[in-house]
């Protein structure tokens, strides 16, 4: 399904929900019921550190630039609890996201804190916010628990992608690359998919620029279709309850994020658990002040977010090899 750019509308979330069926949380505009995800286990539990930015890119999921309080930053003392309790749930592994995390004042603290329990993977642009806080992130190659760093490089084309993230973000972006791998970190790149892309095509053309520019070749990478900015309905299907009949199983299901994820958001009322790092814009996605609670509540696939995840598959997470 192809979405034109002329029929997506930014709206606040109350008006994006209200032309719903009465009871949206359980039914789709035409009253189907909705597709849903009852989760049992946590095994990655996402940080949102904030959605303050270095960079202000108009296509970013989250809205975020310098400054932007929408979601305001995380602290050390208000994780804590909460990584231990992970931690006592069987958590595999902590995940940030922002905004930028590396423009948080405490985000090394935490990224210390956190590997020092289990293996961390952070997103970040890799602009030299990076490289400015190299002397605090190279001695956290000394943790029991490795990091592994995913920067995103949007396209192969150098203009087009400092069109959307300023000029030469994509050498400092190369830099950090560079440096995280020369001194034993993992990296991996995020890109942004066109519609009807030749994958193979696009990688090797990324493979070309890494090679003129002393970069690992085999560096492995995810790709992200257009999620929209916050509160934006792009027209896609709504997940019903018979679309979902093709994932009858925990192990088919766990192609949702929400099945084994869960994200830490800091609001006016603290910190509370939400139920995919995609979806931070809607308090519907609120399941709770602990992650024990967030575990027992059913999550509607209900957020237009949740159609792309339906579609292509959860691809936040780290990828493997």
């Amino acid at each position: 399904m192809t979405v034109n750019s002329s029929d997506v509308q930014t709206l606040d979330i109350k008006q994006l929900l209200s032309p719903r069926h009465a009871d949206s949380w359980t039914h789709t505009r035409a009253g189907e019921p909705r597709g849903h995800i009852d989760a049992d286990q946590l095994r990655e539990l996402w940080i949102h550190t904030g959605t303050a930015c270095n960079l202000a890119c108009p296509f970013c999921l989250e809205g975020s630039h310098p400054g932007d309080s929408r979601i305001p930053a995380m602290t050390l003392e208000q994780l804590k609890p909460f990584i231990h309790e992970a931690v006592e749930m069987g958590v595999e592994q902590f995940s940030f996201t922002g905004g930028e995390p590396f423009v948080i004042r405490e985000f090394v603290s935490i990224l210390d804190y956190a590997s020092r329990h289990r293996p961390c993977f952070v997103l970040t642009n890799g602009t030299r916010v990076v490289m400015q806080r190299s002397h605090q992130i190279l001695p956290l190659l000394a943790n029991p628990n490795p990091i592994h760093f995913r920067i995103s490089l949007d396209y192969p084309d150098i203009k087009r992608h400092d069109a959307g993230r300023g000029d030469g973000s994509f050498q400092e972006s190369l830099q950090s690359i560079r440096w995280l791998h020369e001194n034993g970190f993992k990296v991996s790149i995020a890109r942004q998919s066109d519609p009807d892309e030749d994958l193979h095509q696009v990688e090797s053309r990324f493979r070309e620029v890494f090679r003129k520019h002393d970069v690992p070749e085999n560096l492995l990478f995810t790709s992200f279709p257009d999620l929209g900015t916050p509160g934006t309905e792009n027209g896609s299907p709504e997940v019903t309850a018979s679309c979902m009949e093709k994932y009858p199983t925990r192990e088919s299901r766990a192609h949702f994020m929400c099945t084994y994820t869960r994200m830490l958001i800091n609001t006016n009322a603290g910190v509370r658990v939400y139920a995919c790092t995609l979806v931070d814009d809607d308090p519907d996605y609120d399941l709770g002040a602990t992650l024990t609670e967030s575990l027992g509540k059913r999550i509607m696939l209900r957020h237009p977010r949740c159609f792309s995840c339906y579609r292509f598959g959860a691809s936040c997470s780290a990828p493997a090899g």
